[in-house]
């Protein structure tokens, strides 16, 4: 009898094992605190360590103090921190100068006529002075014990074409690169761009056409992530970024992000399918080519979109509300993890619903290392 109880128990021990062993990283994008106590901050976060969450990306402003009371509050319910805070999208601040904004093609600015929306107010990367007022920022929060590193996101230009999926709630057809959409024409990045390659891009019939142009616009990105990375590595903090599909597929062509040549220690990419009006064998595709692009050398967490109200997605006309069905959820999750991702990344654990939870709590302890 003694022998066949310790038998159970060595079979149970061994399955919870394997199940634990099985378990693939998962990060989550999230916000707040809003009005929300400490303990209904704890509970919050507790609630997603059971289910399966590893760590958040947590964005709650530029100020330290939020990070540092959030951060205390995620460390005791075991989850890494990582602080979500825009980079190049920065709205009305003192510190920054109207001057420091992108010119697009019309010569027009980022801070008096954003494109798509108000918010697009995006600064100009060919500037020390936006250097200097990221690397403060980035680094007074790298600072604080309780961060376990920096999450930069809008690390880009203005979609100088937009993902496909969107052209219709903003009325375009993108079909080609736009003048009112493509950035930096600013005189410093103009004089630059010519002292470096000889041209004056101003006189250039179609600027699109120009490579040195768009490799220019890369290393200006490629650039400014990784001198911030340098800064967050000399405080022994990790950086990583929410970053486009590709690169060569989606992020060159419609930000102009070459992440493949950062510094970074691990890339977020958004594979947000519905954008980009495909299926979950995208998601498959898109981390294949970023796990090939990095050569395996740092991890990939692949993005996913997932639908707010299931039930209202068919007649949701906003994209923006579309994403990932209950039903699709197991599927995005294998397709990344067969594909060579690292992990999963929610955006955001909020959408999620009951069914969505049920599935994604059997689909992060499967084993994904056969197809």
């Amino acid at each position: 009898m003694n022998k066949l109880f310790a038998l159970v128990l060595l079979l149970i021990f061994a399955a919870c094992t394997t199940h634990q062993e099985t378990k693939i990283p998962c990060y989550a994008w999230t916000d707040g605190p809003g009005k929300s106590t400490d303990a209904e901050l704890k509970a919050q976060f507790i609630d997603l360590k059971t289910k399966g969450i590893d760590g958040l990306i947590y964005s709650a402003g530029q100020e330290p103090e939020n990070y540092i009371r959030i951060g205390k509050i995620a460390r005791q319910a075991g989850l890494k921190f990582y602080t979500w805070i825009p980079t190049m999208i920065q709205g009305v601040n003192p510190r920054l100068k109207k001057e420091w904004y992108a010119i697009n093609g019309r010569g027009e600015s980022a801070f008096d006529k954003p494109a798509y929306g108000a918010h697009y107010k995006f600064l100009c990367p060919n500037r020390e002075e936006v250097y200097e007022f990221l690397a403060d920022m980035y680094g007074r929060i790298a600072d604080i014990p309780e961060v376990d590193g920096i999450h930069l996101d809008f690390i880009r230009f203005p979609d100088v074409i937009l993902a496909p999926g969107l052209w219709k709630k903003y009325g375009l057809v993108m079909d080609r690169e736009f003048p009112q959409f493509d950035y930096c024409y600013c005189d410093k990045c103009v004089a630059d761009f010519k002292a470096k390659s000889g041209i004056d891009i101003k006189l250039e019939k179609d600027p699109s056409h120009v490579e040195a142009w768009k490799q220019y616009r890369y290393d200006l990105i490629t650039n400014m992530v990784n001198r911030l990375a340098a800064m967050v590595h000399a405080k022994h903090k990790e950086i990583n970024a929410a970053v486009f599909p590709g690169p060569e597929s989606e992020a060159k062509k419609l930000v102009r992000q070459e992440w493949d040549k950062w510094d970074l220690d691990a890339f977020f990419p958004m594979n947000y399918n519905d954008f980009y009006l495909e299926g979950t064998p995208w998601i498959g595709k898109m981390c294949k080519e970023g796990v090939s692009a990095l050569k395996n050398k740092k991890p990939l967490f692949s993005g996913l979109f997932i639908c707010p109200a299931p039930e209202k997605k068919i007649s949701e006309p906003d994209p923006e509300n579309h994403g990932l069905l209950p039903e699709e959820l197991e599927a995005a999750i294998r397709e990344s993890m067969q594909n060579g991702a690292a992990g999963i990344c929610l955006f955001t654990p909020e959408r999620m619903t009951d069914k969505d939870w049920i599935i994604f709590e059997k689909a992060i302890h499967t084993n994904y290392s056969k197809k």
